[in-house]
């Protein structure tokens, strides 16, 4: 959330829908194959849209190529709220969460004011780790713009490895 020229609060609200169907994803579809409209795969996935924000693009008029990661961390938040699971409370209680590998493949490029959507597939779930595959697309068009993927691990508050909180870890595992 940032402050305006009038002071007055600007307030980030993706739109989020959870799925959980049973046909496989296909991540290997060339970059302008079609998304479809209903997000189908054989583990729980949620979706978020956004628009493309003017300071998120490079000089060339094209999304800088970091601001995909930024957007993953967005479908990750979202996906644990959607879970039930608030991430800020999961820190309050001495839990966080590092990426220790991110990954992306751009595939075409996104610009200003582009519909954007991240679909974020819980990738797996270990005692002290979780991982998360995206497929980010041009929300209206359905081309492929990028997938990622990354892993976490659980630490308390001094950065130690600590396993994931039993209560977090039943959510995740009950959403593979």
């Amino acid at each position: 959330m940032g402050a305006g020229a009038s002071g007055t609060a600007a307030v980030y609200t993706p739109y989020c829908r959870f799925t959980n169907d049973t046909r496989p994803v296909n991540f290997a579809r060339d970059a302008h194959s079609a998304f479809p409209e209903n997000v189908v795969t054989t583990r729980r996935t949620q979706s978020t849209e956004f628009r493309v924000r003017y300071a998120e693009t490079d000089r060339m008029g094209v999304v800088y190529h970091a601001n995909y990661l930024v957007w993953c961390e967005v479908g990750r938040v979202e996906f644990m709220r959607a879970l039930g699971r608030d991430y800020a409370a999961l820190e309050g209680q001495g839990t966080g969460l590092a990426v220790t590998e991110a990954r992306v493949r751009y595939l075409a490029p996104a610009r200003f004011d582009d519909p954007i959507r991240v679909t974020t597939t819980l990738a797996g779930v270990r005692s002290r780790a979780v991982s998360f595959d995206y497929e980010i697309t041009h929300a209206e068009s359905g081309v492929r713009l990028a997938t990622a993927h990354t892993a976490l691990v659980s630490i308390d508050r001094d950065g130690r490895l600590m396993a994931i909180p039993p209560d977090f870890r039943a959510a995740l595992e009950a959403a593979l």
